[in-house]
Formats: structure tokens, C-alpha cells, sequence
């Protein structure tokens, strides 16, 4: 058993036993409600309004790096592109790693708030583009300030070292892989245990989800190009249509998940664009298809890509395309494996939410309802051997939720123009949970006290 295991189980053992007193919890509360006021709903109003694409988030990460040094943090800029990793130590201990996705959305927003974004950014591709945190990420990177000040002010019930990775493009998948590859787990402190959160649009606030196992689905962007040969409309025969072929290849992409997969496994094909061709009566001599991919088990993920490869390639061939013009599959360049969490360290962490929040505030079974990605599966892959932890946060008020199911104003959902959470209570209560989490793993007290 290594030391950070041993400290760690001791501070869980000693939590079980004592439980944190309620004045303690009711301090915490009151402490991280005080910085909202004072502090932290300022600068979510600020990273709302002020929105960055992936890659492109050279303000926000300005920011994020000024308020971590001010919290006492080391600071390095510029990791994995525009990446921020701040190091908070606090004498011997576990090190524990908390993240936060600071990237916007390419939309205009219409939520009707009055710090709606407005902001227009060039985005990597070299195309202008209206920009929208429309997934929750400003209250992520606000809540991580937040962490980081009480964490600074409570150095008296904790021992080892905090790394706070302020991490970009997650709605590329591909921020995580970009900081691994530069180094995050050489250059600074590999940590014990790794946490993250995500506010949810459709959890109430004041709601935890928290659950073992699969909390996210693996996600590849796939490019097929499809070549023929291009001719006059009116005599198809004197070309190779990559129309007709392109659909022939998404009809049978389908067959990989109703006749490849077993029924009892989830995935999902999508083929979301699909452009060739400029003119009526002109056969084009290219078709270019973008796909999403998603599986639940990395195994029928790399069976789902071998299969699409395998279909438009064969279908070049029936098709009659000579070797050298058979469709071209393109993949691995936004992907992301399943998110796991540790059983073990998701029980621990459970429990002291339970203790600290109340069990009716958890939601520990919640079905899945659909299959969204999250890259910080890279933090907490098998080969990195780092426990990780991804719970959810509710960021809308049972009200809205009870009169959407009445038939009233929908809940407006992540990556739509019209998102919107309650701020004050995600950013509060997941600062709170983050705090929690993190004391207890560096325990080992009886749980946070506040100042």
C-alpha cells in the first residue's frame, strides 16, 4: 500500500467515525456563499459575457492563471496550448488533481440573460464565428477559483498538494490529449486522485449525481472522403457517382450497430454532413461525409471504427473505384475513450457527500439518457493508473423542471443557443462539493471546518 492510499483510507476511517460537525458544514456553506457575493459572481459575469473558443481561450486562461497565483497557487501558462496548470502545496501528502474545461461553443446566444455573449471570435479553422458558453463551463472555471480560496484559507485541515488543470477545448476532445502530451503528468506532480464535475441543465440544483462505473461515452469525429469521377448529369454512365456511393456507405454503416454489436451493448452512427457536388445536371468527383461516433466500451468503440473503414472501402471497391480512389477514413483526430470513474474512490467520495450534504440531495442510480463524451477520460485512462472521479452538479431549479414536464417553456439543453443554469446555486454548491472532496482525501481530519 502506498503512502498516499494509507493516508487517504485513515482520513476516510476517522470521517466514518466522527462525521463533520454541523456548525463545521454550516461554516464551509457560509464561507463559499460570502466569496460568491463578494467575489466569484463578478467573474462568471465576466467569463459568460466574454466567451473563447477551443484553443483560441488566451483571455480566459489570462485570468484563470492570475486568480490561481493570487490563491496562492504556482502558476504555469501555456500547457497543451493554452492550458493552465496551478500548484497548491501544503507539506507532505496524497496529490490530488482538480480540472475545469474553460472553453466556449460556436453559437449566438438567445438566452434572453442580460450578460448574454456577444462575442464574435476567429476560430481555429479561420472562420469568424459568434461565440457562447453554452455548456456550463464559465461556472466550472468560476467554482475552480473558488476551490482554490478556500482550500488557501483552510491549509490547517489538509495536508499534500493540489494541482488545478484549467484545461482547453474540451468541446474538441482534444485539450486533455494536448496537455498529456506536453507533459502534465512529467512536469508537474502525477496526481493520487483526479476530480472533475459538469454542471447539468437537467438536474435540479441543490442535486448531485454521483455513481461508480461509466459516467461518459467514448466519442470520435470520423471524415470519410469519397472520390469518383466526375460527368455531365445526363450521362452517368461515363462516371463513378461519389453520391450514390457516400449513400451506400451510410446505409450500410448502419448495419455495425444492428448486426456487429451485440443488442445488449450501446452505440451510435451518426453521419451529420454529408456535401458533394455544385450544379443540377453535374456528377461530382468527390463526396466528403463527417460522422460522430460514440460507444459505452472501448471494445465495440474499436470495432465500430475498424467497421467503417472496412464498409467504405468495399463499397469503393463495389462500386468498381480502382484501389487508388477507394474512400479515405480519417479518424483520431477528436477522440476520446469512455470516462470511468473509480469504484473505490467513487464509494469514499459518495459517502462523504452523503455525510456532508444529506443522502437526498445525491442522485446515485440515474439512467443514461444519451451518449455525450468527455475527454477527461486521457486523466484517467488504465495506462495513467490515476483514480478519477466525475460527478455532475444541477444547475436548473426544480420549478423550471416541474413546469417543463407540465407542458410549460422547455429546460433549454446543453450546446443550444438558449442555455442557461442557475449560477449562484451550481457555482456554490459544487465549490462546496469540490472543497468536501478534496479535504477528505487529504484528510486526515474529521471533514472541512471552513476558515
Amino acid at each position: 500500500m502506498n503512502k498516499a492510499t494509507a493516508w487517504g483510507l485513515v482520513g476516510s476511517a476517522m470521517a466514518l467515525v466522527l462525521g463533520a460537525p454541523a456548525q463545521a458544514q454550516d461554516a464551509l456553506g457560509k464561507a463559499v456563499a460570502s466569496d460568491y457575493d463578494t467575489k466569484l459572481e463578478k467573474l462568471f459575469l465576466d467569463f459568460h459575457a466574454n466567451p473563447e473558443l477551443s484553443f483560441k481561450e488566451t483571455r480566459t486562461a489570462k485570468i484563470m492563471a492570475a486568480e490561481l497565483r493570487a490563491a496562492g497557487a504556482v502558476v504555469t501558462e501555456g500547457v497543451g496550448t493554452t492550458g493552465v496548470v496551478g500548484i497548491m502545496k501544503n507539506g507532505n501528502g496524497p496529490v490530488i488533481m482538480v480540472r475545469a474545461d474553460m472553453d466556449g461553443l460556436p453559437l449566438a446566444e438567445d438566452s434572453g440573460l442580460a450578460y448574454a455573449s456577444k462575442v464574435k471570435q476567429i476560430d481555429i479553422d479561420g472562420t469568424e464565428k459568434p461565440v457562447m458558453h453554452a455548456c456550463g463551463h464559465d461556472t466550472h472555471i468560476t467554482s475552480m477559483v473558488g476551490t482554490a480560496r478556500r482550500l488557501a484559507a483552510m491549509k490547517d485541515q489538509w495536508k499534500g498538494t493540489v494541482v488545478f488543470v484549467v484545461q482547453p477545448a474540451e468541446e474538441r476532445i482534444g485539450g486533455a490529449a494536448k496537455m498529456m502530451e506536453d507533459g502534465l503528468y512529467t512536469r508537474f506532480p502525477k496526481p493520487d486522485y483526479a476530480l472533475a464535475f459538469h454542471v447539468s441543465a437537467g438536474t435540479p440544483t441543490g442535486k448531485i449525481e454521483i455513481q461508480p462505473g461509466l459516467t461518459a461515452s467514448s466519442s470520435d469525429s470520423v471524415d470519410i472522403t469519397v472520390f469518383g469521377v466526375g460527368t455531365h448529369g445526363a450521362y452517368p454512365h461515363m462516371g463513378k457517382d461519389p453520391i450514390l456511393i457516400g449513400a451506400e456507405i451510410v446505409v450500410a454503416l448502419q448495419t455495425l450497430i444492428s448486426r456487429e454489436i451485440s443488442p445488449l451493448e450501446a452505440g451510435v452512427v451518426t453521419v451529420g454532413s454529408f456535401h458533394s457536388g455544385f450544379k443540377h445536371n453535374i456528377i461530382s468527383d468527390r463526396a466528403e461525409l463527417q460522422l460522430t461516433v460514440r460507444s459505452n466500451d472501448n471494445k465495440v468503440r474499436k470495432t465500430l471504427l475498424d467497421g467503417i473503414k472496412r464498409i467504405a472501402e468495399n463499397v469503393g471497391r463495389l462500386n468498381g473505384l480502382p484501389e487508388d480512389k477507394l474512400p479515405k477514413v480519417r479518424v483520431g483526430f477528436e477522440s476520446t475513450p469512455v470516462t470511468v470513474n473509480d469504484k473505490p474512490l467513487t464509494e469514499r467520495i459518495t459517502k462523504t457527500f452523503a455525510r456532508r450534504f444529506g443522502t437526498g440531495a445525491l442522485l446515485t442510480s440515474e439512467p443514461q439518457t444519451g451518449m455525450g463524451a468527455e475527454d477527461f477520460a486521457y486523466f484517467v485512462a488504465p495506462n495513467t493508473d490515476v483514480p478519477g472521479l466525475y460527478f455532475n452538479v444541477g444547475g436548473t431549479p426544480q420549478a423550471d423542471i416541474d413546469a417543463a414536464k407540465a407542458g410549460g417553456p422547455p429546460v433549454p439543453a446543453h450546446h443550444s443557443p438558449f442555455f442557461k443554469v442557475a449560477p449562484r446555486e451550481s457555482i456554490t454548491l459544487a465549490t462546496e462539493a469540490m472543497v468536501t472532496a478534496v479535504v477528505d482525501l487529504l484528510g486526515p481530519g474529521n471533514g472541512p471546518t471552513a476558515d
